[in-house]
């Protein structure tokens, strides 16, 4: 199994990881980032089986995601840095600056994310950074 990810996420080979969860249908990423784990969120697609909070444009852009986050109390930060009273996310983009992939920061300061219909893993930040999720590019906070 975890051979499948490092060929994936060829950073996950240079780094210590550990998958934290079964695959699942119900979630992905950016519903874990954001500590759900009943809806797949997503802006685009069958609003029957997708969810986009009220308020944030239906687009796959970085402002739509910011606007997203928002709506749960995040707001833009400078750094990945383990900040006390905080928990923070870390939205990926492509290189045409497409949201990709979210990754919330752990209380013991390294990362999890929710690969899209496989597995949560516990991850250095930048370890999942390549072809499929493109680039960290923005880092947002929220008090505990």
């Amino acid at each position: 199994m975890s051979e499948r990810l490092q060929a994936a996420f060829p950073g996950l080979g240079t780094t210590s990881f550990q998958i934290t969860s079964p695959p699942d249908f119900n979630y992905n990423c950016i519903a874990w980032a954001a500590g759900v784990v009943s809806d797949w969120w997503w802006p685009i697609g069958d609003a029957r089986e997708t969810y986009w909070p009220e308020g944030p444009e239906r687009q796959i852009t970085l402002d739509a995601f910011i606007a997203a986050f928002q709506t749960l109390g995040y707001a833009a930060c400078g750094n990945d840095s383990l900040e006390a009273g905080f928990e923070k996310i870390a939205i990926f983009t492509d290189p045409n600056r497409k949201p990709t992939h979210a990754a919330r920061q752990l209380p013991n300061g390294r990362w999890t994310s929710k690969l899209g219909y496989s597995e949560d893993i516990e991850h250095e930040l930048r370890a999942l950074e390549g072809a499929i999720y493109g680039s960290v590019v923005l880092f947002m906070r929220k008090p505990l």
